[in-house]
């Protein structure tokens, strides 16, 4: 009688507990936990409540610390790993947080949560048939969940099945007409597949049906800016930044419109969000668009003197390295070591599969320029000054980062008259409407001289075609003076 008694009152405290997480009140919730420990015997159920209090408390190194006292306990008890897999997830922990995820699903088949979280592992893993068929599972036993219908579309994205992921995308919304998320993810997908009038149908059906936030008119504002309507991308952006004033994706897309004035760099938010999700069609596509800077790059470097002597040239620091095109042009050459940054994960997780940099970093240019003090031999930028719009302070850095003698090679876009023959920006850098800057060869030339630099070179060259039409931009070649 005593312990039913007992066990209805765990029961109540647990539901008790369960209701202050969710209304965000865990201090009060670890009151009731330590009640709950003191009434009742250890279980799996008081295990996964206090991991719950240490995430609502902002704690998640204690909340690992009780996963893993509870998986020692109950270590047949699918949801814990499930928890563990999600705590290390949240961690940065992938490996870790694969391995309980596959554990999870292995002790209960039939837990729909763990194999979508199984999926989205196993998918970073770039393990992507592995990753379909847990993603096709989940979302069969919970049809109506948007999160694993998103999942299950970047899966078959991954797999090159487009038609499919639409399909699923479409399946979503109509299940789920009032997630914006789900119609983001739909225009996103057409963006990145350059079904621009796609984009705009779809963004136009969320705006009609009041399912709409910044990122849906940001989007819309880059389909319709792709597809050259200007006027309406400016019209799009304005309303995204009604929606989203503190967003800097937002800002950067209206500042390229023309409605903000623009920044002097990118935003390294910005920068993270496009190149995260650019990743996985990065080289493709650049190839696709005839992409010569790579190329142009290779050519500076072997009129370098150490590799006309065939000496080492290094350490060499390749700055917005992304899936690591520079290095595989460079393979070759005795330029070592290669170190890699850039602020996107999820290009850096390309880059690293090459195995040809012998350190990747994930950073903001500046801040690693910064705080890094080994001096370099060769800088490399290849398609990254583009972001920035003022170049003095980041030809600064390389500069104070580079020995003397070292040699510093990046591209630019160039700064060309408006359709009615005005330079704009003054004709020194100017924010284009798909979010880059452009230069002018005479305000380059004074920056880096003024930096310190001598020019070695700074050549007018075709950087890669887009709508069938030439970029025009030019490489420089800058070196740090040895005296």
């Amino acid at each position: 009688m005593e312990q039913l008694h007992a066990t209805a009152d765990a029961d109540a405290l647990s539901a008790r507990i369960s209701a202050l997480l969710d209304a965000n009140r865990p201090a009060v919730a670890r009151q009731l936990l330590s009640a709950m420990q003191r009434l009742a015997p250890p279980s799996p159920v008081i295990s996964e409540l206090a991991v719950r209090v240490a995430v609502g408390e902002g704690r998640p190194e204690q909340a690992l610390e009780e996963l893993d006292a509870g998986i020692s306990q109950f270590p047949d008890c699918a949801a814990l790993r499930r928890s563990r897999a999600e705590i290390r997830l949240g961690m940065d922990d992938r490996i870790g947080a694969l391995a309980d995820a596959a554990e999870a699903v292995v002790l209960d088949r039939n837990d729909p949560a763990a194999k979508a979280l199984l999926g989205v592992l196993l998918l970073e893993h770039r393990r992507t048939k592995d990753a379909l068929a847990c993603l096709n599972e989940a979302a069969a036993a919970d049809p109506a969940n948007p999160a694993y219908c998103q999942y299950l579309a970047a899966a078959q994205e991954a797999d090159g099945d487009i038609d499919a992921a639409r399909a699923t995308l479409a399946t979503g919304t109509a299940s789920a007409p009032t997630r914006v998320d789900l119609r983001n993810a739909a225009i996103l997908l057409a963006i990145r597949h350059s079904d621009f009038v796609g984009a705009c149908r779809l963004a136009e059906e969320a705006r009609v049906a009041g399912v709409a936030d910044a990122c849906t008119f940001g989007l819309m504002g880059h389909a319709l800016s792709s597809l050259g309507h200007h006027t309406d991308a400016a019209n799009a952006y304005a309303e995204a930044l009604k929606l989203g004033p503190e967003d800097p994706y937002v800002r950067h897309l209206v500042a390229a419109a023309g409605i903000l004035p623009s920044e002097p760099r990118a935003p390294v938010d910005y920068l993270r969000a496009v190149f995260d999700g650019y990743a996985e069609r990065f080289e493709t596509h650049l190839i696709a668009l005839g992409y010569r800077v790579p190329g142009l790059v290779r050519a500076a470097l072997a009129q370098h003197p150490c590799i006309t002597q065939g000496e080492r040239l290094g350490p060499a620091l390749d700055l917005g390295c992304g899936t690591g095109f520079v290095a595989v042009v460079l393979s070759d050459l005795p330029v070592a070591p290669l170190v890699g940054l850039d602020v996107s994960s999820r290009m850096l997780e390309v880059a690293a599969a090459k195995q040809l940099y012998a350190e990747l970093h994930q950073a903001d240019l500046m801040s690693f320029l910064k705080e890094d003090t080994r001096p370099w031999r060769l800088i490399v930028a290849a398609d990254v000054l583009p972001y920035f719009g003022a170049l003095a302070d980041v030809l600064a850095a390389v500069h104070g980062s580079l020995e003397p003698g070292g040699w510093f090679i990046f591209s630019l876009e160039e700064l060309l008259p408006d359709h009615q023959g005005v330079v704009p920006g003054g004709g020194e850098w100017a924010l284009q409407r798909q979010g880059r800057y452009a230069h002018g060869i005479d305000y380059v030339t004074g920056a880096a001289c003024h930096a310190g630099f001598v020019i070695r070179g700074l050549q007018r060259q075709t950087l890669r075609h887009e709508a069938d039409a030439p970029v025009a931009g030019f490489l420089a070649v800058l070196e740090r003076p040895a005296t």
